[in-house]
């Protein structure tokens, strides 16, 4: 058994590993590493609080067996899950964060061998009170944007009338409620206004994710990755754990700086994407107006014709989207990128901050089909080579690529960054059909069908 100062050694330890993780993967070649250190980090950890001071004998059973447990989940969903479920994946890890804080909570309002008295139980109880909060929201929201990330509920946003009356009465039952509890005399009577608080923040938080829609997820993402540091920040502050108070505000803080970056490529103010509207679900139309539906004639190109505009150009840039991710088409990406590479073409990747369905995702998928990572480029290191670009391949997005958001004022995207795809010599748009999100300049082509079925045919075409 370790004792409390080595205890507070080895968590010392992790912090640092965690933080140096954090920097690790803000770049696509050190996030192995980063991953390594986290895992270095977490498992410092676990060893130093199952062998430190507050853990005994009688528990130790319990605990062994909750670790092979989650272990074996994490393991099965390691190998199981694949790289374009890892958005709902993700979010549905925030939820579990969530849980474990509403749970915790409860678990320390009851207990009996904490003792306090005067401001110290006050200090207590309101930790109590708002790591349950922060729990519920993260919890309830997570399940919910798992549900919109994997088709089980529509991306539409549920506009719900006076719903910002109903965010605000929320918001003031939660702030009386909370009087309540921390004037209980018991514990007994200070747990009908907790659960009371804890239904109110589940109903919040299940309110405030339907209300976004999916073109919004990323942000979602993000803020829900915010949300859960936050709250394992709180249960660090009602278990006396620096390690956790810690961990978590490197977690809380780097979601949300992740949300305002998200936000910013999306022209978006943080507080108008928590009011939810803005996207849809389905590939039907954002929003009525002037960029909601096709305004010119399409020009439709086969896959042969593909193939031989891409093996005439002497530079291609490729935008992947979600459409990509979906057709599980990014190893073809990398066989069509390595064939055109070994014919002297300089082909490279424009990859826009939200495209997919969480942070980094189109990285993520890039780097599982080994795509090199000093060919795949961010927005602002790309946009201006465009017009030096004789050829534009855009596989499976929509708003991020539409010049609506520069030309259209009256467009639900305008002012929205985008990656100017049209200034190409020719730009070629992959989807299985027409819908919002399109647009119908004279140097684009449209290659209708499945990502993976048309790539395989453009493959084909090139080699043969």
């Amino acid at each position: 058994m370790l004792t409390s100062n080595l205890a507070t050694v080895a968590y010392l330890g992790a912090a640092i590993l965690f933080v140096l993780s954090l920097g690790g993967l803000s770049h696509p070649e050190t996030a192995r590493r980063g991953n390594l250190y986290g895992m270095v980090g977490m498992a410092l950890a676990v060893l130093a609080t199952v062998l430190g001071p507050r853990v005994t004998a009688d528990g130790l059973p319990y605990i062994i067996g909750s670790l092979a447990v989650g272990g074996a989940v994490g393991l099965y969903a390691a190998r199981k899950v694949q790289m374009t479920q890892m958005p709902e994946l993700v979010a549905l890890m925030h939820s579990l964060v969530g849980l474990a804080a509403c749970l915790v909570g409860f678990a320390s309002y009851v207990d009996t061998s904490i003792v306090l008295e005067g401001a110290a139980e006050t200090i207590h109880h309101v930790e109590i009170y708002l790591g349950i909060l922060i729990g519920a929201v993260t919890f309830s929201g997570s399940i919910v944007a798992f549900g919109k990330l994997s088709g089980k509920i529509g991306g539409k946003p549920l506009m719900l009338p006076a719903r910002h009356w109903i965010n605000l009465a929320m918001l003031v039952a939660v702030i009386i409620v909370g009087a309540r509890f921390l004037a209980a005399p018991t514990a007994a009577e200070g747990m009908t206004p907790l659960l009371v608080m804890t239904a109110i923040a589940l109903l919040f938080g299940i309110h405030m994710v339907m209300a976004i829609g999916g073109a919004d997820m990323p942000v979602v993402v993000s803020m829900l990755n915010s949300y859960s540091g936050w709250a394992a920040a709180a249960t660090g502050f009602m278990l006396g754990n620096d390690l956790l108070i810690v961990t978590g505000a490197l977690v809380g803080s780097s979601g949300a700086i992740l949300s305002y970056i998200m936000c910013r490529a999306m022209n978006r103010q943080f507080l108008s994407v928590i009011a939810g509207g803005f996207g849809t679900g389905g590939g039907t139309p954002a929003a009525a107006g002037a960029a909601a539906g096709p305004q010119g004639e399409a020009v439709p190109v086969s896959a042969v014709e593909t193939a031989e505009m891409l093996r005439g150009a002497k530079s291609v840039v490729i935008v992947p989207g979600y459409g990509m991710a979906v057709a599980q088409a990014q190893h073809t990406v990398f066989e069509i990128t390595k064939f055109l590479r070994e014919k002297g073409v300089n082909v490279r990747f424009a990859i826009h901050p939200v495209a997919g369905r969480m942070p980094g995702h189109m990285n993520v998928l890039l780097a599982e089909a080994k795509v090199p990572y000093d060919i795949v480029l961010e927005m602002d290191e790309i946009n201006d080579d465009f017009p030096d670009t004789d050829v534009a391949m855009v596989i499976g997005a929509n708003d991020i690529v539409n010049p609506a958001a520069e030309d259209d004022p009256t467009s639900p995207i305008a002012g929205m960054p985008v990656l100017q795809v049209w200034k190409a010599k020719t730009s070629i748009v992959m989807k299985r059909s027409m819908a919002s999100g399109y647009f119908f300049k004279d140097n684009n082509r449209m290659l209708f069908g499945d990502a993976k079925k048309m790539l395989d045919e453009v493959l084909a075409a090139l080699k043969g």
